[in-house]
């Protein structure tokens, strides 16, 4: 069965990150995009492969083909886009963030329960080459009882000239802090408490620059971090347990090599420079070790493979609610100054 499937918004998170993988695959057909405003030159190879533009969301909305609606618009337009779509019997597919609030993000799941449909972000970074290495260290077993994981999204970008936006949630806690958190989260689940540190390092007038947010599990503590005053980088990842240490430099190739309009088909796409490539150092018996592992391939359209199996066929889809809801708690709770608690659902 072939999903047909629309977007709202033609900007670069569409262009870039979603139509390369969900054009090479064959279970979905791009029916229409809606945009705000023509974009002619743009447009044309994308009409070229017969998708349809429209310059009225009801186009869209009112076309009964139409099962699915991914949404890649500004982060403040989430929520009401989202809604739209859920009324009008869409599943959905939403660009991190997801929404701003745990309020907001309860009212879509809830009715999308009701009507028996599908909502969830695009929660890509799950498919991170850097991120499938941690997990395979993980699952090695090599690193015994993890007690630590260190995880970075670095840049130096030292000029920030005041911005228009003064919202709160428009800094690198809801930009980048949601792909780490999530991926905490996948992993380990709800966190039993939460430690933040989120502030302006470049210029106070405006939103967060830098955090250093830690989740508590029990035994294990799990740091993620980003600041855009990082000139020399530290690993992408850092792990240490009771039986050795891992350690992973380099971020996921596949955002530069979209950017540099290479396709996911192209041989080499995504893939991880061997001096990348991350390192295991542990003791078995008495006996001190050292191994290097060969990064997986990423792949960011995983996530539509997923959704689809959702969908057509019933599986659970790859985002649970509960790690939405639990995602969104700590985001928002960190950028309103709230104190650290416990969360439970």
């Amino acid at each position: 069965m072939t999903l047909k499937m629309g977007f709202i918004g033609f900007g670069k998170s569409t262009t870039i990150f979603h139509l390369p993988y969900v054009l090479i695959r064959d279970r979905y057909e791009v029916k229409k995009i809606y945009s705000r405003s023509q974009k002619p030159e743009m447009e044309q190879p994308y009409r070229d492969q017969n998708i349809e533009f429209v310059y009225k969301l009801e186009e869209l909305l009112h076309d009964n083909e139409i099962s699915l609606i991914t949404i890649c618009t500004s982060d403040d337009t989430h929520f009401d886009y989202a809604k739209k779509c859920l009324e009008h019997g869409k599943h959905v597919l939403v660009e991190k963030p997801f929404c701003y609030t745990g309020e907001e993000a309860k009212e879509l799941l809830d009715l999308a329960a009701n009507k028996n449909l599908i909502i969830m972000p695009y929660q890509n970074r799950r498919f991170d080459s850097d991120f499938l290495a941690l997990q395979q260290a993980i699952s090695s077993r090599k690193l015994g009882r993890v007690t630590e994981i260190e995880s970075h999204f670095d840049y130096y970008r030292p000029e920030a000239p005041d911005s228009n936006s003064s919202s709160r949630y428009g800094g690198a806690v809801y930009g980048l802090g949601v792909h780490l958190i999530d991926q905490a989260v996948s992993l380990f689940g709800t966190p039993k408490k939460v430690y933040y540190d989120i502030r302006s390092v470049r210029n106070p007038n405006n939103s967060d620059d830098y955090f250093h947010i830690e989740l508590f599990y029990g035994e294990l503590k799990y740091i993620v971090k980003m600041s855009h005053l990082v000139k020399q980088p530290y690993p992408k990842f850092i792990a240490h347990g009771s039986g050795g240490s891992f350690i992973k430099y380099g971020i996921d190739r596949q955002e530069e090599d979209l950017f540099s309009g290479k396709s996911p088909l192209e041989e080499g796409f995504g893939l991880d420079p061997a001096r990348s490539f991350g390192r295991i150092a542990w003791v078995n018996a008495g006996e001190e070790k050292e191994e290097t592992l060969l990064t997986p391939k990423g792949d960011y359209g995983t996530i539509y493979d997923l959704l689809y199996e959702a969908v057509v066929n019933g599986a659970p889809k790859p985002v649970t609610d509960e790690e939405i809801l639990t995602v969104i708690e700590i985001l928002e709770r960190g950028v309103n100054g709230e104190s650290p608690k416990v969360l439970s659902y």
